[in-house]
């Protein structure tokens, strides 16, 4: 798989996935790999999604839930784009998806992952805006304007960034009918872009996640030593926040690594290494779906109501079937359920009014000359 470099070029490297790979095994195992990653991580943020679609749509949204929405939105982006074309660049162990996809395909999953990352620390704001004082009541207003104002800031910012992914990235010919995808970097740029990839790590990825991972486990740690009898619920979604952003910064981890290390121009690291890097890289968008489905409860309880709904759709026409509304989630069962036990606490309480009333009447001294049923004898006389 080595490269002759072209006489004006200081580095040579794949684009969209490792090329020229030999072995049938590779050729198989890589490309069912991936999409097993692909079809488990897009049904995973698509639910996760339409889950935050239904609690703003009944008005039980807030602004870590929208946030959390743009990351499975970006997960989904780089599943459903960026995944396929390394699983078929790994088949066919060669470059056969065109020149635009060639210079496209690095430099979008460049922007997905950076986006992703800075989207995850601007959760540290919106959790910080959620936090309700002590002695106020009403929950905090949800400002969508700063979100949109920071995601297309985000997006704008890793677009940018990655732009010499998309600037360096070209097909040669190998072959007769054989072409691969490589990023050939020019000799007159080499001292600017050794700068650069030493920037560009540090602010995308280094920098955000020590700031956002420091920041939820400085609160974290806040709220279990120093208010032990405050809200519970704040610290479960700090919590799940660290959790999504330790994940994120572990498995992305490797590929930034590999990335950095070629580009300073060290050695290229093993096949290997680079390849378990870029798998780890796409296990990454099935961590939040997971997470978010064993540790949040709103996304438990939307579950839930998904669940109802679709069982309850499938049964409407069939007799004898009782189920709940429709647009009735989780939550709102569960606040039938304890509706329900109040009502039979209520009851309770009323019981023991009437069994002392009827005890009253049993325990009535009657006297001798005295007729217990005087009415009896008015119908008699009639």
């Amino acid at each position: 798989m080595d490269i002759d470099r072209s006489m004006n070029a200081s580095f040579v490297d794949f684009v969209g996935g490792v090329q020229l790979l030999p072995g049938e095994g590779t050729r198989t195992a890589l490309p069912v790999i991936l999409i097993g990653i692909c079809v488990s991580g897009a049904v995973g943020n698509l639910l996760v999604m339409l889950i935050f679609y239904r609690d703003f749509r009944n008005a039980r949204g807030s602004e870590v839930k929208a946030l959390l929405a743009a990351v499975a939105a970006t997960d989904l982006a780089i599943l459903l784009l960026c995944a396929p074309v390394r699983a078929v660049t790994y088949y066919r162990q060669s470059w056969r998806l065109g020149s635009f996809v060639c210079s496209t395909t690095d430099w979008f999953q460049h922007a997905c992952v950076v986006a992703k990352t800075l989207i995850l620390a601007t959760t540290s704001r919106a959790k910080h805006n959620s936090v309700v004082p002590s002695g106020v009541t009403r929950p905090p207003r949800l400002s969508p304007t700063w979100i949109h104002g920071a995601l297309a800031f985000i997006w704008t910012v890793s677009v940018m960034f990655p732009i010499p992914q998309f600037l360096f990235a070209s097909l040669q010919p190998r072959g007769a009918d054989t072409f691969i995808c490589v990023s050939e970097l020019p000799a007159c740029a080499a001292d600017f872009m050794s700068l650069f990839y030493k920037i560009y790590p540090t602010l995308t990825f280094a920098l955000p996640t020590a700031f956002t991972l420091a920041y939820y486990i400085k609160t974290l740690h806040a709220a279990v030593n120093h208010a032990p009898t405050g809200p519970q619920q704040q610290s479960k979604v700090t919590l799940v926040l660290l959790c999504v952003s330790g994940a994120n910064a572990l498995l992305l981890l490797p590929e930034w690594s590999a990335f950095t290390w070629t580009r300073l121009g060290f050695h290229k690291p093993p096949v290997g290494l680079a390849i378990f890097a870029q798998v780890l890289l796409y296990s990454g968008s099935c961590a939040l779906p997971a997470i978010l489905m064993t540790m949040y409860d709103d996304v438990r309880r939307g579950i839930v109501g998904l669940w109802f709904t679709s069982t309850c759709r499938r049964a409407k026409h069939a007799p004898g079937n009782r189920c709940p509304k429709s647009e009735e989630n989780g939550a709102e069962l569960g606040a039938h359920a304890v509706n329900d036990e109040a009502t039979s606490q209520e009851l309770d309480k009323a019981i023991p009014d009437v069994e002392h009333f009827w005890t009253g009447r049993r325990n009535t001294h009657v006297e001798d000359n005295q007729d217990p049923v005087p009415w009896e004898r008015e119908e008699k006389m009639v």
